[in-house]
């Protein structure tokens, strides 16, 4: 019988998932914190860094899910 294993530390989805959380921190304290009139000026009264923040937190929460919920299964 052939039994199936997690690749856990090789999927790349946890890879990425770490990375767009870690950036999306960055830019997200960035976006609360370091954001001048000017920066809003330049972007059209829009927080660039903030909602590019979020939106890179949202995408590494859904990369940990799919990496949680259909984990990638290698045949032995």
């Amino acid at each position: 019988m052939t039994e199936v294993k997690k690749a856990g530390l090789f999927d790349l989805r946890g890879v990425l998932a770490l990375l767009f959380a870690v950036y999306g921190v960055v830019l997200t304290v960035m976006g609360l914190f370091s954001t001048s009139q000017q920066d809003l000026d330049k972007a059209g009264g829009i927080n660039v860094n903030l909602w590019m923040g979020v939106g890179m937190l949202a995408a590494a929460a859904l990369f940990a899910l799919w990496a949680r919920l259909r984990p990638l299964a290698v045949p032995e």
